[in-house]
């Protein structure tokens, strides 16, 4: 791996999804296959090591589990000096913590740490929620103390193979049964084995060797028989160095990209927050530098959901499109005169919902779909909140039997109305309005959990006040009417009707709604362009990285070859 060469491609690799996780991986994998430094025929050999370790388990009375490696379970071929061993070969001591008598109960306010999986991180002890067991507790469980080198690794949970090394100049510790001890025969060996604990050939035989219900869990006697590629001693050292050397290149630019997404989110927030709060004498300079820039800033797909709610929040304040002198609102018997929300272009009104009603709100029909195959298509919940464009997902349904023409009558929908959802676990999607288009010609019924709102067309479009229902203006008074009840947000049909609209003329509204629609298809052009470049920064990421090996292979041949 050259410093170098990462650092001349690092900008067009670096928006690949967790491009420096890669990094960090592949500079591991690299470290324990032999190919990250070179190899000197002057080394002691790894064999010879082998046999150090065997003697240094002897004299303590350790016994020596034997488990070769057959020739179909050797991973990967090893550079000249390297031997094969296994963890259980390498190590003095292997396995788990357990439970202290008592379980919880035992844990105490100050005493012996006791270590558990949430202390233990791959970049070291996190002890600001660590537990403590009394000193009696810890002589009783003297099998699983904790001694200075020794490595921590989680082996259940989420938090599956983060892997720690305890400090040289460390005091009494403990820990409990989701976490293993991993301490070499000799002490040497400890810095090789972290880096080779926290390596992808490593990390895969923990996530592949899971067992147990539920939380998983690596047991010792599988621990032990994972293989362990092992360098001279001399060489442990160098590898140790180098990736120590890489790792800190890694920390570099990982906080160079931090400091460069912060300043752009800095600039994309500066810039839709100009655009959701204008100043009046200055919103026509800076509404065409605010849509210029933001595309070169937004980089996520959270930044690109930002933006759209900012089209949507301009739209309903007229910033959108320009007012005509001599357009108004249709004439209404119940127009709300009170601006309290915020001021209005001229010619615009605010109205309660129950004021733009063609005719009044009415729930669904509320007998279970039984899915009779020449039954009556009936809408799932679903159909009004899985799209994310505003459009009644008509695919959604199921078919329900016994629906006359009447109750059919009372229950269809026609292209232009509206159904709100009246309950949801998800409090953004109650109250939200999406529209039928009937695409698909079934002419469906809806269910009792949808409010269906059909509006005089005369005073309202009905995608203008489907747009506007999803601003923030209308969503806050939405959710401010939610009410919550066994964990659903509900909001009923007499509530939603009191929720005022900024309503302009209605050519206007018909220019507001085509500008909305050219401009979420812009955001949907840009989303479209991120999963792209995300997916060529991974290519170029993948290639560049299998070059590497390819190279660092074919030079360690070389070198064998010529040796």
């Amino acid at each position: 791996m050259n410093a170098g060469q990462l650092l001349q491609h690092y900008e067009r690799i670096a928006d690949a999804p967790d491009a420096i996780g890669q990094l960090r991986k592949f500079i591991l994998d690299l470290a324990v296959r032999g190919k990250l430094v070179p190899q000197d025929s002057k080394d002691e050999p790894a064999s010879a090591l082998l046999k150090r370790i065997a003697a240094a388990k002897a004299r303590r009375g350790i016994s020596q589990d034997a488990f070769p490696l057959t020739q179909e379970q050797i991973p990967f071929l090893l550079p000249p000096g390297w031997s094969w061993s296994n963890i259980g070969g390498v190590c003095s001591k292997t396995g788990s913590g357990s439970t202290p008598r008592g379980g919880q109960a035992a844990y105490k306010d100050a005493g012996i740490p006791f270590l558990r999986s949430q202390n233990v991180y791959d970049d070291g002890l996190h002890l600001d929620d660590v537990a403590y067991i009394d000193p009696a507790t810890h002589a009783r469980m003297a099998g699983t103390a904790v001694l200075a080198k020794d490595l921590l690794l989680n082996i259940t949970g989420g938090s599956i193979g983060r892997c720690c090394r305890v400090p040289d100049v460390f005091g009494e510790a403990n820990v409990s049964q989701h976490v293993a001890i991993i301490r070499a025969a000799i002490p040497e060996l400890a810095d090789y084995l972290h880096r080779l604990v926290l390596s992808p050939h490593f990390q895969s035989f923990v996530v592949d060797e899971q067992t147990g219900a539920g939380r998983g869990g690596l047991p010792k006697n599988r621990m032990d028989r994972i293989p362990v590629a092992l360098p001279p001693l001399a060489e442990q050292h160098r590898i140790v160095v180098k990736v120590d050397e890489l790792m800190a290149l890694c920390d570099r630019l990982e906080a160079a990209r931090t400091h460069r997404e912060a300043a752009r989110d800095r600039l994309a927030a500066a810039s839709l927050a100009r655009l959701n709060e204008p100043h009046p004498e200055t919103f026509h300079e800076d509404a065409p530098f605010a849509l210029d820039a933001l595309p070169a800033l937004t980089a996520r797909p959270d930044q690109i959901k930002q933006l759209r709610q900012t089209f949507l929040n301009l739209a309903v304040r007229g910033k959108l499109v320009p007012q005509d002198a001599s357009e108004k609102v249709a004439a209404a018997d119940e127009w709300d005169g009170d601006n309290a929300l915020l001021d209005l272009p001229p010619g615009w009104r605010y109205a309660r919902l129950e004021s733009l009603l063609a005719e009044d709100t009415r729930n669904g029909y509320s007998r279970r779909p039984d899915e009779v195959a020449d039954g009556t298509p009936i809408l799932r919940i679903s159909a009004g909140t899985i799209r994310r464009d505003g459009v009644v997902a008509e695919e959604e349904y199921k078919r329900i039997s016994g629906i006359d023409a009447e109750t059919r009558a009372q229950y269809a929908l026609k292209s232009g109305d509206l159904l709100a959802c009246r309950f949801n676990g998800n409090k953004s999607f109650v109250g939200r309005l999406t529209i039928f288009q009937n695409y698909l010609g079934m002419r469906p019924i809806y269910p009792d959990k949808l409010i269906r709102v059909r509006v005089a067309l005369q005073l309202v479009v009905p995608e203008y006040l489907r747009l506007a229902g999803d601003s923030d203006l209308v969503r806050n008074q939405v959710e401010s009417l939610c009410a919550t009840t066994v964990g659903n947000w509900g909001i009923s049909a007499t509530n939603l009707k009191e929720v005022r609209f900024p309503v302009p003329p209605l050519d206007e509204q018909q220019r507001i709604v085509a500008k909305v629609d050219a401009l979420l298809a812009v955001c949907d052009r840009l989303q479209a362009s991120l999963g792209a470049g995300e997916g060529h920064c991974r290519r170029l990421l993948d290639a560049l990285l299998h070059k590497a090996m390819v190279q660092k292979t074919q030079r360690s041949t070389n070198a064998t070859t010529t040796a």
